[in-house]
């Protein structure tokens, strides 16, 4: 039976750790609202079991959790709806507890710390959102962290960057690698040129599946930095590079996402974070590092290969590789 679960699992880092627990020969249990989308996704690994659930049903968050040990939380909601966050951490823990779950990976971001000063920051970093957005995420993690200071459950907060990677269709750079690859004009959001990092999406799941097997780990907030500092230009640099042309683009600062976002809600809500692009947010994951050892991170030149490569193939495809 399984003892690991993904709830939320079909996102790109869902199918990282998946990947990574699958490498290990660990069985996991992939929880969702849509049995056809887990299916499609995780339907070929013999190593997966899919569970659908509703959050909103207390008997149904427990049935989902019977029988797990680790539960790997990366339930998300629409951009436009943040509210959601604490309540359903909320419904997830009670159930997760109801059952018996006695550990709890929560897979964060760096919204609750607000702005940051642009040096990297350890994990004592003061949590001052200054956002709606990051007050919800902090509102979550607050609950976790209350259930295991109450010993009701052992909690683990991994913070995460922005993400790229294959078949990454929610990143600042996917635009970007679509018209690198296929041609067109990639809509992104600017300034391009102010230090950034990324973590690729495929050296998560590695780095999770390590964290379950590490006791010491719980009741910590920790980090996973990207591979370095760059910026949106010198990744779209490296992809002409290796594409040998140039990517045509166009670029929405904050002005013009407030006058989208008379028409398109994500464009609506991206205006309170733009400050993630201006003020970025950098880690510092050396308490991670001495905690599970030296963690691998891919270079962004082989990062943006990868990436490109995988550029029109299908998800099936993606999820196997």
């Amino acid at each position: 039976m399984s003892k690991i679960a993904l709830f939320g699992a079909a996102g790109a880092i869902g199918q990282s750790i998946a990947q990574a627990l699958a490498a290990q020969g660990r069985p996991y249990r992939v929880v969702g609202r849509s049995e056809a989308s887990l299916r499609k996704t995780f339907g070929a690994d013999p190593l997966a079991e899919v569970v659908t659930w509703n959050p909103d049903a207390p008997e149904s968050v427990r049935a989902a959790a019977d029988g797990i040990d680790t539960l790997v939380y990366l339930v998300g909601v629409n951009y436009w709806q943040f509210e959601l966050h604490p309540e359903l951490m909320r419904k997830t823990l009670d159930g997760a507890i109801a059952a018996g779950v006695r550990n709890f990976i929560l897979i964060g971001t760096v919204y609750p710390y607000g702005r940051a000063g642009g040096a990297p920051i350890r994990e004592d970093q003061p949590r001052t959102p200054h956002t709606f957005k990051g007050r919800m995420r902090k509102a979550q993690e607050d609950l976790l962290l209350q259930a295991h200071a109450e010993g009701r459950i052992n909690a683990t907060v991994l913070r995460l960057p922005d993400f790229y990677g294959p078949g990454v269709d929610k990143s600042l750079l996917d635009g970007a690698a679509k018209a690198a690859v296929r041609g067109g004009t990639a809509d992104m959001v600017g300034p391009l040129d102010v230090p950034h990092e990324f973590v690729f999406v495929p050296d998560v799941g590695p780095v999770v599946a390590r964290l379950i097997d590490t006791p010491a780990a719980q009741g910590r907030i920790l980090h996973l930095a990207g591979a370095g500092v760059t910026s949106q230009q010198a990744m779209l640099r490296e992809m002409e590079r290796q594409t040998g042309r140039p990517v045509k683009r166009r670029v929405a600062g904050k002005t013009l996402l407030r006058i989208l976002g008379l028409f398109n809600p994500f464009m609506r809500e991206m205006v309170e974070m733009h400050y993630l692009l201006t003020d970025p947010v950098r880690m510092d994951d050396g308490a991670l590092q001495s905690l599970i050892g030296a963690v691998h991170k891919t270079p962004y030149a082989e990062g943006i290969r990868r990436t490109l490569a995988a550029v029109g193939q299908p998800a099936t495809a993606l999820a196997a590789a």
